[in-house]
């Protein structure tokens, strides 16, 4: 009998971000994305020089856990959460631990997208999300494999998850998502009418 088993896994973790630390009043984080989003004048500019649709603090404010103690409360979770996907990854980290590098807001319009991408010179980035009204785009996460799939058959419509070019995962608020940086990701357009909000991040090794 063939033996054939699953080689080169890529982890993806999904939790509620309240599984550690002191619950985030959703209410409260959403009303302080809007306060910031409204008040930031550089990350408006940003957004508009580079067609960004909506609002992303990504470029212009660095400090979201000194300014609102909830983000500080919501690093306290991450911090966490981040820990136990190591331990997953059987990441040896010697003498050195995993620290947050940066966090920032994302607020999309009605029709936005966020285009394909990774995150270069980090180790974990994730999402948690604060706004998710129905039709709000899912996470599409793409087969790192893909530039060397060259000549392959596509994948059958109801092929395993595991063996799919594109998987998506549909977020609920509250949840946090968290992926090894190298995973090339997107957020395909937003159906909803409302906004779709969330909080990105990203971990170093140091």
């Amino acid at each position: 009998m063939a033996n054939i088993k699953s080689l080169f896994v890529t982890r993806l973790y999904h939790a509620q971000l309240s599984e550690f630390g002191t619950p985030v009043d959703a209410d409260e984080l959403e009303a302080s994305c809007y306060s910031i989003a409204e008040d930031d004048e550089a990350g408006q500019e940003w957004c508009e020089k580079e067609g960004y649709p909506g609002y992303t603090s990504y470029a212009s404010l660095t400090d979201l856990p000194w300014r609102f103690p909830i983000f500080q409360q919501i690093v306290d979770s991450l911090d966490q959460h981040v820990a136990a996907f190591a331990e997953d990854l059987e990441f040896d980290l010697a003498d050195r631990k995993l620290v947050l590098e940066d966090l920032w807001i994302n607020i999309l319009p009605e029709g936005g997208t966020h285009s394909s991408h990774l995150h270069p010179h980090s180790v974990i980035s994730g999402t948690t999300y604060v706004s998710m009204p129905d039709g709000a785009s899912a996470l599409k996460l793409e087969d790192p494999r893909s530039g060397r799939l060259m000549a392959a058959p596509p994948r059958k419509q109801n092929a395993r998850e595991e063996l799919r070019t594109f998987v998506y995962v549909a977020p609920k608020v509250g949840d946090v998502l968290l992926w090894e940086s190298w995973l090339r990701h997107e957020v395909p357009m937003n159906m909803a009418e409302d906004e779709r909000i969330s909080v990105s991040f990203n971990y170093k090794w140091e």
